[in-house]
């Protein structure tokens, strides 16, 4: 009896449990295969997380679990599981072509050409291979040459959907809106029930500025699909940007109570909130947004400039966030990352002004060189009271250490005598909204703006930042004795960010230049924001203008913090000649005008002097009249391309 119930164990053992274990990775395959149709991708992965437990071996189970974290955005544990996949089903090109977008989502560009290159020398016509190819192209902001891949496609997939809306979020990344609609008509025509071709029906109408039909293709996505997420928030940033505000924060709470996490919709209701005038709902809700993803820029901005555009300076909030930021600051300077930690107090300081971290502020502008600067900020201090014995004892200290500095010598206040020599207006077109944030461009503009009141040669003006067109863009500017305006607009991802700045002449409305700035990574709006400032600032030429003037010696308002060193030579030219340039970027006066030249000889850090020649054979110069560089600078070179971040992820979500 016992040996017959041994060998029925073992029989069991040896072919009863892994038939159990078959059929239950079976179920479970399935049942994985089932949520990535629903497109629930978290359930998908738990599924065939347990297919891999029963059975290590599942080539299809890894492969469809890449899938599902590359579909998360979780690229690097997507290419892990990519490549156990690939070992376990040699051969297999379509597990070698998720690899290679699973690289080119990582960056790993080189990598991915060679996976691509391979499938190409076996299929020529692997259509899952071309799409890669086209997505490389995007990758390294050659989107002409990703349209020539994707026509060449559709010539051999006339109806395939996923090349025909491919060609349509390109063409329209391009600008090109007429010739993205008619891939796009033929995508509805042929999958006139599929709920995608709806939303990004939608998704482009709405870059187009064809706002009402936008709202009809993402009304019609959400008919054939109620839960699909993205159609919802698409068609909350439509009722928005039509000025719908209750609409939006009807379906922007809809959003809220299936998924409280979706930091989306918090923002997009606080921007609602804020444009009907309700800036304590704002507030408040911009405030949660905040606390549930404290590492999202466009979220605090937004409520920071509520902040310091519509509440008083006791506002409780404003405290709380000034001193989220003098935190960090304190974080950069213990790691000397200096520059850093003057952004961070600079921010802090806007949003209040009052607080005793004005004197850590200080100390990092006397550690950088600028004593005068540093006693402004103590003096400043001592004005709103908050003085104390060490603050008076350092403003005693250098007083008398810039006894003999050079603006000293010249009785020259260098708080009354340095200016602001170019007049910038910063706008938003109403026509551009973020996929990920409604509004983005007007609150990257407000943080532009905001870089650019710490700026000591660009004054940026007090004009409206949002514009409902260029043309009313040009008429504000022009309004406002603009020399330039620029137009920032915003594409972005869940990791990444592109501005991308359009420097118009303010007098004419003539192209000036054009700028972008792509970062990644933790803030990437401030950073990306800050370099295309400064990309802006070296292409702007040198402008100063006479303070004073001492028989052959003259007293000019820059000095060491705006470039100005010793024996630079600078031509001065007749108060009032100056003019900015019809396009392009520089200055522009008559032959006539050229009153003469001045060799710096002394550069303090404000203000600077130097020995005078005059132009002819009369003495012309005298204060006020303007400093400019003797020899201009060059045109500002061409941008660098850089890829479309959003349309990246618009790509990706089509495979």
């Amino acid at each position: 009896m016992n040996k017959r119930i041994a060998g029925f164990l073992l029989c069991l053992l040896l072919f009863g449990l892994p038939c159990l274990f078959a059929q239950s990775a079976a179920a479970h395959y399935n049942e994985g295969r089932a949520a990535m149709l629903r497109e629930n991708w978290y359930e998908a992965a738990e599924s065939f997380l347990e297919v891999l437990r029963l059975n290590p071996s599942h080539a299809e189970a890894a492969a469809a679990l890449a899938e599902c974290y590359y579909e998360l955005g979780e690229f690097d544990e997507a290419l892990v599981r990519v490549r156990k996949g690939r070992s376990l089903a040699r051969g297999n090109l379509g597990l070698a072509n998720l690899e290679a977008s699973i690289l080119i989502a990582l960056g790993r560009l080189g990598e991915a050409s060679a996976i691509i290159s391979d499938v190409l020398a076996r299929e020529p016509y692997n259509r899952e291979a071309l799409f890669a190819q086209a997505e490389m192209d995007i990758a390294r902001g050659r989107a002409g040459e990703a349209v020539t891949r994707y026509r060449e496609v559709a010539r051999r997939y006339p109806d395939d959907q996923r090349v025909l809306l491919s060609l349509g979020l390109v063409l329209g990344s391009l600008g090109e809106y007429d010739t993205a609609k008619t891939y796009i008509d033929r995508a509805l025509a042929r999958h006139s029930e599929d709920y995608r071709v709806y939303y990004y029906a939608a998704y482009l109408d709405s870059r187009a500025g064809r706002l009402s039909q936008a709202v009809r293709h993402a009304e019609r996505a959400l008919f054939y699909r109620p839960g699909f997420t993205r159609a919802k928030i698409l068609l909350a940033n439509l009722r928005y940007r039509l000025g719908q505000y209750d609409q939006a924060v009807q379906l922007a709470d809809e959003i809220i109570a299936g998924r409280r996490e979706e930091t989306g919709a918090w923002y997009l209701k606080g921007m609602a909130f804020s444009m009907q005038g309700r800036v304590g709902d704002a507030v408040s809700v911009l405030s949660t947004a905040a606390g549930i993803a404290p590492d999202d820029e466009f979220i605090r901005g937004a409520l920071e400039d509520l902040l310091i555009s519509a509440t008083s300076l006791e506002e409780p909030g404003r405290r709380r966030w000034a001193a989220w930021h003098f935190a960090r600051a304190r974080d950069y300077r213990a790691r000397n990352l200096s520059g850093e930690a003057l952004f961070e107090y600079r921010r802090g300081l806007r949003l209040n002004p009052y607080a005793p971290e004005r004197r850590d502020y200080a100390n990092i502008l006397r550690v950088q060189g600028f004593p005068a600067r540093f006693m402004e900020e103590l003096r400043f201090m001592q004005d709103i009271g908050l003085g104390d014995q060490g603050i008076d004892d350092a403003v005693e200290s250098y007083t008398s250490l810039l006894s003999n500095a050079l603006y000293r010598r010249w009785q020259a206040d260098p708080l009354l005598v340095t200016k602001r020599h170019w007049k910038l207006a910063v706008f938003s077109v109403a026509a551009q909204s973020g996929f990920f944030h409604a509004d983005a461009g007007a609150v990257a503009s407000a943080y532009c703006r905001d870089i650019l009141s710490h700026d000591r040669n660009i004054a940026p003006l007090d004009a409206e930042l949002r514009q409902n067109s260029f043309s009313g863009a040009f008429r504000t500017a022009r309004e406002h004795g603009a020399d330039y305006f620029l137009v920032i607009s915003v594409t972005e991802s869940d990791r990444d960010i592109s501005l991308l700045g359009e420097l118009f002449v303010g007098r004419t409305g003539s192209p000036a230049g054009l700028f972008r700035a792509y970062r990644t990574g933790p803030d990437r709006l401030r950073n990306a924001a800050k370099n295309l400032l400064d990309q802006i600032t070296a292409a702007l030429p040198f402008r100063g203008e006479i303070a004073a003037r001492k028989a052959g010696q003259a007293l000019i308002d820059k000095g060491r913090a705006d470039g100005v060193r010793t024996e630079n030579v600078y031509d001065i030219v007749k108060k009032g000649a100056l003019s900015v340039k019809n396009s392009g970027i520089g200055l522009s006066y008559g032959q006539g005008d050229l009153a003469g030249s001045i060799a710096i000889t002394e550069a303090d850090e404000e203000v600077s002097s130097g020995n005078l020649s005059r132009n002819g054979f009369f003495d012309r110069i005298e204060a006020g009249d303007e400093v400019i560089l003797r020899n201009e600078k060059d045109a500002p070179p061409a941008p660098d391309t850089t890829s479309d971040p959003e349309l990246r992820t618009l790509l990706r979500s089509l495979r």
